[in-house]
């Protein structure tokens, strides 16, 4: 079976890779593409690499990429002004604090977006790449990652070219309004958002996120833990309860923040002085690693279910995970053996003293978690489930 994976990374993730590699905007597709993929941020080529592993034909688009877009486009005969569709996205960017929190809420915002006529979404040129990229590949399966980008009128488009089926996975709520008819099949690691779009009569399963084994060989040896406590990811307006723990946390402990913060975050905010900047990929694992406490919080929308990345990625290292309590969380680890859980801001600040002080209970916590994480919850499963689906 040939599988296309399609994705859409953060914009300051893309600065970020750019400017980091000077002259990779210039470069040829396959250069981008292994640079890209060795950042190891997100979830990479690790989706396109086990379906490959089982036997299946697979690759990967980064649709909003128009560096790397613009270069297969080149390669292929075709033309794509990066200025043009980067003038036309800023247009439609959203507020600030929305922009930066836009990856996790994406389809919730989607309604908002079009009443304010900010509706992120690929310019006409980029469309037809990617299209040209579907006739190309001619995948039998389409895995969309990003239903934002990618419209279900696009979809709609790719199906014509002969695409047979096309899979959507998402972890907010469908838009109502929204006819999810495209797809053969929506995944969520949300069992609320899978019973929505079952409510919405859309075919849908539970299926989480993992974590990549092949990064442990792609990072260096581990470090020598020097942070007590940290806590890597977004602070926004949409995380007002992360806030208030992080900023309980702050005034008792010594918490180290990477990520963002909102400029309207009062300068009195202890969460100021923890502020680390901006960590990506393997950065951002080589944080965990340091950590003795990798704190989680999920996101407001979220509710009382887990399934975000920062549970696989922290345990997947060998990192000790402190997280929020969540119904179902037990179907993922089992507490105090493969993880920590905090059930209330007092709840957490006493756990972090408890732990600090308790290194050979936090460390056989942490070497549950990775085993765990390793035997059940790695891309290779996930992939498996995803093919059991079709089947």
């Amino acid at each position: 079976m040939r599988t296309l994976v399609l994705n859409a990374d953060y914009p300051r993730f893309l600065a970020w890779l750019y400017r980091r590699h000077p002259g990779l905007d210039t470069a040829g597709y396959a250069e981008q593409m292994a640079a890209r993929n060795a950042s190891l941020f997100g979830v990479a080529d690790f989706y396109s690499r086990n379906f490959t592993a089982l036997g299946h034909q697979a690759a990967d688009i980064h649709v909003n990429n128009l560096s790397l877009q613009s270069a297969w486009a080149r390669e292929h005969g075709m033309t794509l002004d990066t200025d043009a569709s980067l003038g036309a996205s800023r247009k439609q960017q959203l507020p600030g604090w929305l922009q930066r929190t836009i990856a996790p809420l994406k389809p919730a915002l989607r309604p908002l977006a079009r009443r304010l006529g900010l509706s992120p979404r690929l310019s006409e040129q980029a469309e037809r790449v990617l299209l040209a990229q579907i006739e190309d590949f001619k995948p039998d399966l389409v895995l969309n990652q990003d239903v934002f980008y990618v419209s279900t009128g696009l979809v709609r488009r790719m199906r014509d070219l002969g695409v047979r089926v096309v899979i959507g996975q998402v972890g907010i709520e469908p838009t109502k309004g929204e006819d999810w008819s495209a797809y053969d099949l929506m995944l969520s690691q949300l069992p609320r958002v899978v019973g929505a779009f079952r409510a919405a009569r859309v075919r849908a399963e539970v299926c989480h996120l993992a974590f990549e084994p092949a990064v442990l060989d792609a990072l260096s040896a581990p470090p020598t833990p020097d942070i007590d406590v940290s806590f890597v990811g977004s602070v926004s307006e949409d995380h007002r309860d992360r806030i208030a723990l992080l900023e309980f946390v702050a005034e008792r402990h010594d918490l180290k923040l990477w990520g963002n913060i909102p400029s309207s975050l009062p300068s009195t905010s202890p969460l100021r002085r923890c502020f680390q900047g901006e960590v990506w990929g393997s950065e951002m694992y080589d944080v965990l690693r340091r950590s003795r406490i990798s704190l989680n919080s999920h996101i407001d929308v979220a509710g009382d279910e887990a399934g975000n990345m920062r549970l696989f990625e922290a345990t997947g290292v060998g990192s000790f995970l402190l997280t929020d309590f969540k119904r179902n969380l037990h179907t993922l680890f089992e507490a105090d053996r493969d993880i920590a859980i905090w059930r209330s801001r007092e709840d957490c600040s006493a756990a972090i003293e408890r732990y600090l002080d308790d290194n050979d209970r936090r460390v056989e916590i942490a070497a549950n978690g990775q085993k765990q994480t390793l035997a059940k919850h790695t891309f290779r499963a996930r992939v498996e489930e995803i093919l059991r689906c079709i089947q």
